[in-house]
């Protein structure tokens, strides 16, 4: 019933949660519209150049010899090391000329030997296409989950879980908004994966609920929920724990291409474990949630 034979209270400040809730909620919304997201080349376009040079450089003298040439935005980053670099052009172009002209033109200004060890292109149409396809993919797998946890408990649990959910991803979104991580394909990748852990964790909380009160349906519901996740809390820390000591090196020791794949984890199994205990639970007490669990057995002859 508890951990390391504690007993916490989840609920006495559950007003309080859902309200810091709704207030970031709100503010990933404003982030999103105001400031918007720093969108890769899956979903605006243009050309990702990896290279390598044979001397240390700095990410600022590339931009400025790539700005030369009429090539649109342009992004510049470090890529594991001084010597590799990551640049992202708006100009699409995938003829020899147009990747040999840029070549040309950083050997000429900055006097050293480049590798062109990558080269990506995505067109406006493609990029059109991943990006519907990309929102499709969340709205597609949010429906299913609803529907899932419909047939499974109760309306009451499908709206709370599904509550939880467009919780967790608006403020994932809210949160890349405001770091500025890039946002991919690979992101939402790891947006559906958070989904899916998120609502794992929801199930075994609300399964358990629903298990005692089977058990005992007269038992107060706040006492009832409260004492669901107690009996749930080490299973939960044990998974997230484990899980994010992995993700945790994959962050500071997979490379720069996994930076932001694997912070959207690490961000997303913390903000799914907080709304499952914080926010699915608790919110099943403002929708009346069904009492009566016992199975009706027909003896009609």
């Amino acid at each position: 019933m508890s951990l390391y034979g504690k007993k916490y209270n989840f609920l006495k400040y559950k007003k309080s949660f859902m309200a810091v809730s709704l207030i970031f909620f709100v503010l990933s919304i404003l982030l999103f519209y105001i400031k918007g997201l720093n969108l890769g080349i899956d979903f605006k376009g243009g050309t990702v150049i990896e290279m390598k040079f044979d001397q240390p450089n700095n990410s600022d003298d590339i931009r400025k010899s790539l700005l030369k040439i009429d090539l649109g935005d342009v992004k510049v980053k470090e890529f594991g090391s001084n010597k590799e670099f990551l640049a992202t052009i708006e100009q699409k172009g995938k003829n020899n000329d147009f990747v040999n002209s840029i070549k040309i033109q950083l050997e000429k200004d900055l006097n050293k030997k480049i590798d062109f060890r990558r080269i990506e292109v995505v067109g406006s149409k493609v990029s059109k296409e991943l990006t519907m396809d990309g929102i499709y993919s969340v709205i597609i797998a949010l429906t299913l989950m609803l529907v899932y946890i419909w047939f499974r408990f109760e309306w009451q649990f499908s709206l709370g879980s599904i509550i939880a959910l467009v919780h967790d991803v608006i403020i994932t979104i809210g949160v890349f908004s405001l770091i500025g991580y890039e946002f991919n394909l690979s992101i939402v990748a790891a947006i559906l994966t958070i989904v899916g852990y998120s609502m794992n964790d929801t199930v075994i909380i609300y399964d358990r609920i629903r298990e005692f009160l089977r058990k005992d349906d007269k038992q107060d519901i706040i006492e009832l929920i409260n004492d669901s996740i107690n009996s749930t809390l080490s299973r939960t820390l044990k998974t997230s724990g484990t899980t994010l000591l992995a993700l945790i090196s994959i962050y500071f020791f997979g490379g720069e291409i996994l930076k932001g794949f694997s912070f959207a984890l690490i961000w997303g199994i913390i903000i799914g474990t907080y709304s499952s205990i914080f926010i699915a639970s608790p919110i099943l007490i403002y929708f009346n949630v069904k009492r009566n669990w016992e199975e009706v057995i027909d003896n009609t002859p």
